[in-house]
């Protein structure tokens, strides 16, 4: 990981390091249909997930799936599979509409295992569904790309990004296209572009982190700054043992994305990317290309002229990381770990919303703070009774509940 030499033109009292590079979602088409018996099998699972309006946990050939309630966009069934998987998108067989299959990872799959990993995994998945295909019939439509950069003193300052088109009249990128967000007169995030064509965001990626618990990179950006501090870097001395939510130091632990989103009309009609051998060859030099075509710069003297400024230390940080090999990067960090870390905080916000829901039952019988104890035993005791009175109802209701968090459950140790 690179850590930022010190800016002849903005001091650096503390150093920028980067704590994860890697592809963030990747989604892609496949020209093909599900076999017959497959979506047979589904169609059928699929009333009972609508008939009790819930996910319900499929096994088939072996995989274990979350079938949604519902299809979406044409696509007739949407299962899920888990953290370490993909979602995938089926439709109907039909001859005459050959691209059948959509499917998308996400950023947990993406960082802890890496692009090759997801190649793998689409040719596992597809081999045990009985789903053929050719090396052409691959259609690459989404590839976001993130490097997270441990940077205290850094500003986002809008103003100081510089945008020109590079590549012809199709990467044109207009001061509409931009979107700034912040929080008490800080700016907390910049996009610019659009999601179909080029979109590059700068944002501060520990405060997305916390509002919508990632927990999972926590341990990420840990288990980088662990390794680093294990070579004994002498510059990275500043530098916090570990990042956490802590409110009392959010500079300390301030960590900013910047993602180079690339979209659908980009890797096809700019850069000729559909299959997986397009895009192991040419996307790191789309991405060298969104990082010339879209600049963050630092203001040089009074030089009205800012395609004259230099690029800021940060963005040189984010510059080298891309030239780079970008085919096999995981953050090598253990997944295990980190969805048991999911499931702990799953219990404690259900525990949360029980105990909030059962001082609000006490408020409305009218309960005093001394009485909440006996009315938690009275609660208990009822629930207790109501299990008993319809035993089945209960044992149905708790085996859907482990069907909806299979993916996050304790694995038993054999014996």
């Amino acid at each position: 990981m690179i850590v930022a030499p010190p800016s002849g033109n903005t001091p650096q009292p503390e150093p920028y390091l980067v704590v994860h590079r890697g592809f963030d979602t990747l989604a892609l088409a496949i020209k093909a249909n599900i076999p017959s018996i497959l979506f047979d099998f589904l169609d059928a699972e699929l009333k009972v997930a609508v008939e009790e309006r819930r996910e319900v946990l499929i096994t088939y050939a072996g995989l274990n799936f979350l079938l949604s309630p519902h299809g979406g966009s044409g696509y007739r069934f949407i299962l899920k599979g888990g953290p370490d998987g993909a979602t995938w998108f089926f439709k109907k067989p039909n001859a005459k509409d050959p691209w059948g299959i959509r499917l998308s990872f996400g950023s947990f799959f993406m960082a802890t295992h890496g692009l090759g990993a997801a190649k793998a995994h689409v040719d596992f998945i597809t081999g045990k569904l009985g789903i053929r295909f050719g090396p052409d019939d691959i259609s690459i439509s989404r590839a976001d790309y993130c490097i997270d950069i441990l940077a205290p003193d850094f500003e986002l300052i809008p103003d100081h990004f510089v945008m020109h088109s590079a590549a012809g009249r199709r990467d044109h990128i207009t001061p509409d296209e931009t979107a700034v967000h912040g929080k008490s007169g800080r700016v907390t995030s910049v996009t610019i572009g659009g999601t179909r064509n080029r979109q590059v965001i700068i944002y501060d990626k520990r405060a997305e982190v916390i509002a919508r618990g990632k927990l999972h990179w926590w341990d990420i950006w840990n288990h980088t700054i662990s390794t680093c501090k294990s070579a004994q870097n002498a510059s990275l001395s500043k530098l916090p043992d570990v990042l956490s939510p802590n409110p009392e130091f959010p500079r300390e632990n301030r960590v900013w994305r910047v993602e180079f989103r690339a979209g659908k009309d980009l890797l096809k009609d700019r850069w000729s990317i559909r299959t997986w051998e397009q895009f192991f060859a040419l996307f790191g030099d789309l991405c060298r290309e969104a990082g010339e075509v879209v600049r963050y710069a630092e203001p040089e003297g009074s030089d009205p002229n800012r395609a004259r400024w230099p690029n800021h230390p940060l963005w040189e940080i984010v510059c080298a990381e891309m030239n780079g090999d970008l085919t096999e990067m995981r953050s090598g960090a253990d997944p295990n770990p980190m969805k048991e870390v999911q499931r702990e905080e799953h219990i404690g916000m259900i525990f949360r919303n029980l105990l909030g829901s059962s001082i609000t039952l006490g408020a409305l019988h009218d309960t005093n703070v001394d009485g909440l104890e006996g009315m938690f035993d009275q609660l208990a005791a009822n629930m207790t009774s109501e299990v008993k009175a319809d035993p089945e109802r209960a044992a149905k209701k708790l085996q859907d509940a482990k069907d909806r968090y299979v993916f996050i459950q304790k694995r038993e140790r054999p014996t």
